[in-house]
């Protein structure tokens, strides 16, 4: 039986680049949809889960796509209302790829630092990248500190984080600040703003005295972190060990090519941002 993947995107034009993911991943159908809400998207789970038997609904599955996440995340919540009993699909919420490209840079981090012993300072930390990055590094039992333009928007976002991972050390802190405030005490370093805005100059980052990793997942100039290519794979400079944006990348792929795979295994399977950093930890 052929394996399905029926792609629900909130733009009005599905992303071309799932697209390609998905036919390498091994997708044998590609369904693209755009335009896609919470009050149009029910009638197009029930086409996939009322055209296939229980025991081969493994072979469909969906995939939320689009630039807009809080649209996705309201687009995976109605999806799963409108599942019943066995009568339903694994489902991979991936919009704007932020769940895959944090899952990324938190692993790449991993390879070098215990993160439960790390504190972590996420520049960017309330866009769909840096949120969700400061989850996971909150789940894995670091100190995260969330910087964002405004304090009220950072703090926002620490609470949403803290109703996801019980007893999660994360604070907001506001981008004028300055860099010696914030980056004081950091091991890691990630830089998720938006792209063709430089967050911090060279100097101004190498002078944490104890940061270890650095990673910064804009590859559009100029950079997040002056002085750190988008091409850098666990570069050192002095004692930090660097990333950038492609060399973050290649792993962001694999993560996402793997977790289209795995959905087909069975009908059942929900890939948000932890199940997709677990898959993450599992990939060398």
């Amino acid at each position: 039986m052929k394996r399905i993947l029926i792609q629900l995107d909130t733009d009005a034009l599905p992303s071309v680049f799932d697209r390609v993911v998905a036919v390498d991943a091994g997708v044998d159908e590609l369904f693209s949809y755009g335009g896609v809400t919470p009050d149009n998207v029910t009638s197009l789970v029930h086409g996939a889960i009322f055209t296939r038997g229980p025991d081969d609904l493994k072979n469909t599955a969906l995939f939320i796509g689009g630039s807009n996440v809080e649209a996705g995340e309201a687009l995976l919540k109605t999806i799963n209302k409108a599942f019943f009993g066995p009568m339903r699909v694994s489902v991979l919420m991936d919009s704007n790829g932020s769940n895959t490209t944090a899952a990324a840079a938190v692993k790449a981090a991993a390879r070098h630092l215990d993160l439960a012993k790390s504190t972590a300072v996420v520049f960017g930390g309330t866009g769909p990248v840096g949120h969700r990055a400061a989850q996971i590094l909150a789940s894995a039992g670091s100190q995260v500190r969330l910087v964002s333009r405004r304090q009220s928007k950072a703090d926002e976002v620490c609470e949403r984080i803290r109703a996801e991972v019980k007893d999660a050390r994360v604070s907001g802190a506001e981008l004028d600040a300055g860099p010696p405030k914030l980056l004081e005490g950091a091991d890691l370093l990630i830089a998720a703003g938006a792209a063709g805005v430089q967050l911090l100059s060279s100097e101004e980052w190498k002078k944490a005295g104890q940061l270890k990793v650095a990673i910064d997942l804009n590859a559009v100039p100029p950079v997040g972190l002056e002085g750190i290519k988008p091409g850098d794979k666990a570069k050192a400079q002095g004692d930090v060990v660097c990333y950038g944006a492609i060399g973050v990348g290649g792993l962001k792929m694999k993560i996402h090519r793997a977790a289209v795979q795995q959905l087909f295994e069975a009908n059942d399977r929900v890939y948000d941002t932890a199940t997709i950093y677990a898959l993450a930890e599992s990939i060398d």
